[in-house]
């Protein structure tokens, strides 16, 4: 055990205070996700840092994903996964599964590691009270060997219409962290599976959430993803769509990227991109003056 001279302590609170007197009642949402979504004792230190952004005055609102998860889950039952566009092909089969891994499985442990370490929350859904609501995603188009472009069915995929905050702040106002599960629903009552991070930032930007944090495997935005050091560690959102643009930033960061930018750009003060694999990356990155991640502000 590391053991810390009393000074040492003193100057971490003394950093913190002004942090957490800024953020006081302020929404931070917090997306879980990667490594922070599979490795148990990542899961509970984020749940412990969700806990005490609680106890230090701030509303923290969690979702979550789970891609990983359903995949293991529909391979167990002998149902291959596939994908388009990086959206999962979601049939009616496969919907079931969806809704079993992250409503009954994913939300369940998060909300008991959250209880665990003295908080109080409850898990909910984009279906509860109507909370996202959503409709069926195009067809997505594809080219294949031969050249030729076909459309193909989502199925059971969303996109997100409107956002109903009503149930989350009743939550937040009797101190409560909602833990909320990516599907919505249509005005055909069908419940519909939805990318993790554009509910996270989605729900952000209509609850004025001070700030949106993703976390991710990778330590944040970097000009050269096998370079650790190229992070960068401030930037603004017309500088980050010049990455994009310049193909700087591709694949799997980003929807994270997009999500950050349109969080910022519909009321979202800052937006950050951290490494979840990194104990309590969170309060690393709110209450010190450095972070550990990305921040994204407009």
């Amino acid at each position: 055990m590391v053991e810390y001279e009393p000074t040492d302590i003193s100057n971490v609170l003394i950093e913190a205070l002004p942090y957490i007197k800024k953020f006081h009642k302020q929404k931070i949402m917090i997306k879980y996700g990667g490594h922070a979504m599979i490795d148990e004792n990542a899961m509970s230190n984020t749940a412990l840092d969700t806990v005490l952004l609680k106890y230090v005055g701030m509303q923290p609102v969690v979702v979550h994903g789970g891609g990983p998860e359903i995949s293991r889950s529909m391979e167990k039952m002998g149902k291959d996964s596939k994908f388009v566009g990086g959206l999962r092909v979601t049939d009616s089969e496969t919907m079931d599964i969806v809704k079993m891994v992250l409503v009954g499985k994913i939300n369940t442990e998060i909300v008991s590691n959250i209880g665990l370490h003295g908080g109080k929350s409850i898990g909910i859904n984009g279906t509860a009270d109507f909370l996202i609501e959503a409709s069926k995603r195009d067809p997505t188009k594809v080219q294949q060997e031969n050249g030729e472009i076909i459309e193909v069915d989502l199925g059971y995929v969303g996109k997100i219409d409107k956002i109903n905050t009503d149930i989350v702040d009743v939550l937040t106002n009797e101190n409560y962290i909602p833990v909320i599960s990516p599907v919505g629903t249509d005005k055909y009552g069908n419940t519909l599976n939805l990318n993790a991070d554009t509910v996270a930032g989605s729900i952000a930007s209509e609850i004025d959430a001070e700030k949106l944090i993703v976390l991710t495997d990778v330590p944040g935005i970097m000009t050269d993803p096998e370079d650790p050091d190229s992070i960068i560690r401030r930037i603004h959102v017309d500088e980050l769509r010049e990455l994009v643009d310049t193909n700087i930033i591709t694949g799997g960061m980003i929807p994270k990227v997009e999500t950050c930018i349109n969080a910022v750009e519909n009321g979202v003060k800052t937006a950050h991109i951290l490494d979840g694999r990194i104990d309590h990356s969170i309060l690393l990155e709110i209450f010190t003056k450095d972070g550990i991640g990305t921040m994204v502000r407009k």
